[in-house]
């Protein structure tokens, strides 16, 4: 089969690699650069059987517009190139937030061997052993799902913008929605489709999904405690990180899926805060809770502020938010980032990134003092050194 792989940069060319493994012929084309494989010109005047193109390409492309062969999405051909040779169980989890802590909670109660792959890099259990980094683009299934089946064991993986299919078991972890593909489809709109080609789709709360089943009908937070009732197994875990509104929903998503895929949910009652998701550290007098990842957004950062006025008992904040350069497909708006500095009233503001120049001058800022950094490592340390007291809240949207 001829096929037109269409977007090097987003996992195209490892479409294409596998798909070359296994006798097709392909032509890549890198859509957004123009620096790899063919022009647009060139591909229009071949003939394929077959085009792969991702879900945020704008639908109107001219390329798009000019094909006359069926195109599917990269999630697509992901699902068609691992078929029927999938690790047991295969569990995709998306959302536009909680995928990394989704992931790592469940993978914190599975038993027996297995990979764990997300943003932050993809880990062979049960040692943990961190084997390689690679982005969540749905072609990054196929390495992990590879390696677990090489080991006998399970597969956990975050996949951006949906489900590939291939898997047994999804996880829709937040209902919060953006455009993509030029502003004519919605993300969860996406997420929520793929996922419902799956035989078990567990959702959170929000997620109108016909079909799937809602956490809050197997798992329950009272407090630091969470009740579970699911394939005719119950019990109960503590966990102080249920407390913070950025870590309940995941936990209880890992509780539900845990519980239905043989783990035992009760080893939540030990699983820590991750690294840039809520983990706090001390410096000095001074306490630093970390909230920059691929996830970060007003929600979180909300979050962050209330756990930190919490562990220090003192509202001095000095916030550290913003987007690093290129980080994450959906940003962090600059709205978003009035709206949450308005609500939190920081003693001070450290912007990291281009996009936001002028941000201190405008309404809901006046009487902050505000600086500006280049990258969340330079926000951190200007932030350091301008706090003496209370806490630092990072808050960057970064790849980590």
């Amino acid at each position: 089969m001829r096929v037109l792989v269409i977007d090097t940069i987003h996992g195209g060319l490892d479409i294409a690699r596998y798909l070359n493994g296994r006798g097709h012929f392909t032509d890549v084309i890198d859509i957004y650069r123009g620096k790899s494989g063919i022009d647009a010109a060139t591909a229009a005047e071949r003939v394929y059987d077959l085009a792969v193109a991702p879900v945020h390409l704008d639908p109107g492309h001219t390329l798009l517009q000019s094909l006359t062969v069926p195109v599917i999405s990269h999630h697509d051909a992901v699902r068609w190139i691992i078929g029927k040779d999938r690790p047991a169980p295969l569990v995709e989890i998306t959302g536009a937030r909680g995928k990394t802590t989704t992931a790592c909670a469940l993978a914190h109660v599975m038993e027996g061997p297995g990979v764990l792959h997300t943003s932050m890099g993809t880990y062979r259990f049960p040692g943990k052993e961190r084997i390689w980094k690679k982005s969540i683009t749905p072609a990054s299934l196929i390495p992990a799902a590879e390696e677990a089946s090489r080991i006998g064991g399970w597969c956990i993986s975050e996949v951006s913008l949906g489900c590939t299919g291939a898997g047994d078991y999804g996880i829709i972890t937040s209902p919060e929605d953006y455009m993509v593909a030029g502003g004519k489809r919605h993300a969860l709109t996406e997420k929520v489709r793929s996922g419902q080609r799956l035989p078990h789709l567990l959702v959170a709360p929000g997620v109108d999904a016909p079909g799937a089943v809602h956490v809050e009908s197997l798992a329950v937070p009272e407090g630091e405690t969470c009740r579970y009732k699911c394939g005719g197994r119950t019990g109960t875990f503590l966990s102080p990180l249920l407390s913070l509104e950025s870590y309940r929903i995941s936990l209880l998503l890992a509780a539900a899926a845990g519980c239905d895929l043989g783990g035992d949910p009760a080893r939540l009652a030990s699983f820590p805060a991750i690294p840039g998701r809520m983990s706090v550290s001390s410096e000095g007098a001074v306490r630093i809770v970390d909230n920059s990842n691929s996830g970060t957004n007003a929600f979180t950062t909300r979050s962050a502020a209330q756990y930190a006025r919490k562990v220090t008992g003192q509202e001095e904040i000095t916030l550290v938010i913003g987007k690093e350069t290129g980080a994450v497909c959906e940003g962090f708006p600059r709205e978003d980032i009035l709206t949450v500095i308005g609500e939190i009233r920081p003693a001070s503001v450290i912007v990291v990134g281009e996009e936001y120049a002028g941000i201190g001058e405008e309404h809901g800022c006046k009487g902050i003092p505000f600086l500006h950094a280049g990258s969340l490592a330079e926000g951190a340390a200007l932030a350091r050194s301008v706090t003496n007291r209370g806490s630092i809240v990072l808050s960057v949207k970064c790849w980590r």
